[in-house]
């Protein structure tokens, strides 16, 4: 009987350990939303959305569309050049690219989710991150939206700051309304 009680005690110890492990590497979830709205004519309506950490190192896309991620950052150089660079977007295979890219959406409300992975799926430690928007305006016209925030603190919601390159007008519609919150 001793003996049975111990083989349930260590049982229940083992996966209570497992139970927190796991535990702890769930960490906090964000979401970016923000309005969208498509601008006619060419060399617009291009966005990516990516994470790196508090020192600038480059963590994971979330989003990028198509048209630039297939190979529009080679025939016009203005298309998400930040993401480019950021991303590595040079050296990923095909297979890569398109897991992280989507058709550019229509207009309305979007959201972003990211789990609190790196770019090969495995959970980051908590700290600080930076969540970043980039779009591509029109031609030579671009918008950043960067938003920090902290992994394993619990809901918040932090500042989200824009700043505009070019002289765009009315492109600056294309993506506004933009927020952050951490999930959990």
């Amino acid at each position: 009987m001793k003996r049975l009680f111990l083989i349930i005690l260590l049982t229940t110890l083992v996966f209570a350990g497992a139970a927190a492990q796991i535990g702890a590497q769930q960490l906090t979830a964000a979401e970016l939303s923000f309005t969208f709205t498509r601008q006619s004519g060419t060399s617009s309506n291009q966005f990516a959305i990516w994470i790196e950490n508090a020192q600038g190192q480059f963590i994971k896309t979330i989003y990028a569309t198509r048209y630039t991620a297939n190979g529009g950052w080679k025939r016009r150089a203005s298309s998400l050049p930040v993401w480019v660079r950021k991303s590595g977007l040079s050296g990923l295979n095909n297979a890569q690219v398109e897991a992280l890219t989507g058709a550019t959406p229509r207009t309305g409300s979007h959201s972003y989710f990211w789990d609190g992975t790196d770019n090969r799926g495995t959970p980051v430690p908590a700290g600080d991150y930076v969540i970043f928007l980039e779009g591509t305006l029109r031609r030579e016209n671009q918008v950043m939206y960067r938003a920090p925030i902290r992994l394993g603190r619990g809901p918040e919601t932090p500042e989200v700051t824009v700043v505009y390159t070019g002289d765009s007008g009315v492109e600056r519609t294309m993506i506004g309304n933009v927020t952050v919150r951490t999930l959990r």
